[in-house]
């Protein structure tokens, strides 16, 4: 039975124990939707994989969060991210899922912002330049201590006055809260809320060890040992290799190895997103 599976792993992951339990069992689900020819059955088992990983999802819609999209619009954006990573996810590449699903429901919640949440369509050139008024203007305000003029904002982002004050004017077209919720600080969000001019650090942190736990998992003691030295201690190989009884240059070579293996692993995964 499909459920069987699903019976013996909480789809609450809080620990990474749960989150190991989690990714064997959707692989399990994975080989035998492999393994079967009945379309029925594998249309089940992928409905499995995908209510056993719907936590991802909604981790991932929360941190997209008051960005100026309702909440349950990014939940479903993010589900189909879900379904399109259960879909596309092959057995073959030897990626763990999370690894290969997280990149992939992210990318979806991203093009949504970038394609969908526009009332009025306007160039991209424009959507970028509002982004980058909205993330250095208040630079600007505090050296001038009052609000800059278009000039003074062209100076100093050093692009035409033009570009800024199309991007002004463009100001609003962005999906604003609905008007029947409660008030907020600021209900007029801008581009800036919404994809920075740089990726959020924390978040990407955050997927960035829930994709590795997973693969570091199947390292053997010694390279779990080397890794957290080098990269956690700040060891240096030098002194990797006296805690361990090897060469220096024994230690660069199995660093080398390891961070090229988790490269690899990890390579399908970067590629979807």
């Amino acid at each position: 039975m499909v459920t069987s599976t699903m019976e013996r792993v909480s789809t609450r992951c809080a620990t990474p124990a749960d989150r190991a339990a989690r990714e064997a069992a959707t692989r399990e689900l994975m080989e035998r939707r492999a393994a079967s020819t009945d379309e029925g059955e594998r249309q089940e088992l992928l409905e499995q994989v995908v209510e056993l990983n719907l936590e991802m999802a909604q981790g991932i819609a929360r941190r997209f969060r008051g960005r100026g999209a309702e909440a349950d619009d990014l939940e479903q954006v993010a589900y189909l991210g879900l379904v399109k990573a259960a879909h596309h996810y092959r057995l073959e590449a030897d990626t763990p899922f999370i690894g290969f699903a997280i990149p992939t429901i992210r990318g979806e919640v991203k093009r949504y912002f970038r394609d969908c949440a526009w009332t009025v369509r306007i160039p991209r050139r424009l959507q970028e330049m509002q982004g980058t008024i909205a993330t250095k203007l208040p630079e600007l305000e505090q050296q001038l201590n009052r609000e800059p003029t278009p000039a003074e904002i062209a100076e100093y982002l050093e692009v035409e006055v033009v570009e800024v004050e199309q991007a002004l004017a463009a100001k609003g077209c962005f999906n604003v809260l609905s008007l029947d919720r409660p008030a907020e600080a600021d209900a007029e969000l801008t581009l800036a809320d919404v994809v920075a001019d740089d990726d959020d650090a924390s978040i990407d942190q955050l997927e960035t060890v829930e994709m590795l736990e997973p693969v570091l998992a199947d390292l053997g003691e010694r390279d779990r040992r080397i890794l957290q030295l080098r990269f956690i201690e700040g060891w240096t190989q030098s002194e990797i290799g006296n805690d361990i009884g090897v060469s220096q240059m024994q230690v660069s070579r199995v660093l080398r190895r390891i961070l090229d293996d988790l490269r690899d692993k990890l390579a399908p995964a970067q590629a979807a997103a």
